[in-house]
């Protein structure tokens, strides 16, 4: 497979420049910080411009129109709350209950002048955000992320939720305990992969 680097993902995305030197500066915090603490899979590295910022600029185009508010939740190393506050959704809350990877959020997001708001918290001691969107990559099966989600969520929100090859055997699953709209679109950077929207989240 041949390099994915900045440019290949300016090429993909259709980023300005300015946006893609603070995605760089994002790029270059998170290799800084790396060896003292395991932000991504060490494997993933090399490939960060496709295995985790594309994999999360994926979703921009996938935002419910006109959001504003999104929370991302178990953000981790950023992935994909970070990258779509540089985008440019105004107003991303990153939910992170590991204090160390909180502090690289912060570090990484004040260099790539990103202003998001860190909660090192676990997600259910966060009070509720009436969130336009709700985002969560990697983190726990559907039906958890849903009980999650759901909270943070007005009537009119979505959840994006990139998901892998079990996603059919999830969204059973799942049908047991919510009512929910949902799509699915393939991903660009996991050829078995899916990104489900759900919208119409209800209780069964």
């Amino acid at each position: 497979m041949s390099l994915f680097d900045a440019a290949a993902f300016q090429a993909e995305t259709g980023v300005s420049r300015e946006t893609l030197d603070r995605l760089a500066a994002y790029e270059a915090t998170l290799r800084k910080w790396q060896p003292k603490i395991n932000l991504v899979g060490p494997s993933t590295l090399p490939d960060a411009w496709r295995r985790h910022f594309l994999d999360s600029a994926q979703l921009y185009p996938l935002l419910p129109e006109g959001a504003r508010v999104l929370v991302d939740l178990g953000s981790g190393a950023g992935f994909p709350g970070l990258v779509l506050a540089i985008m440019g959704v105004p107003e991303v809350h990153l939910v992170e209950s590991d204090s160390r990877k909180c502090a690289f959020l912060r570090e990484a997001a004040r260099v790539a002048g990103a202003p998001v708001t860190v909660h090192n918290k676990r997600i259910e001691a966060v009070p509720p955000i009436a969130a336009d969107v709700v985002t969560a990559r990697a983190l726990a099966p559907l039906n958890d992320l849903l009980t999650w989600a759901y909270p943070f969520l007005h009537d009119r929100g979505a959840a994006l939720f990139p998901k892998g090859q079990n996603v059919a055997d999830e969204l059973t699953d799942t049908t047991k305990y919510w009512k929910m709209r949902t799509e699915r679109f393939d991903s660009r950077t996991d050829p078995t992969g899916t990104i489900l929207r759900v919208s119409g989240i209800a209780r069964a």
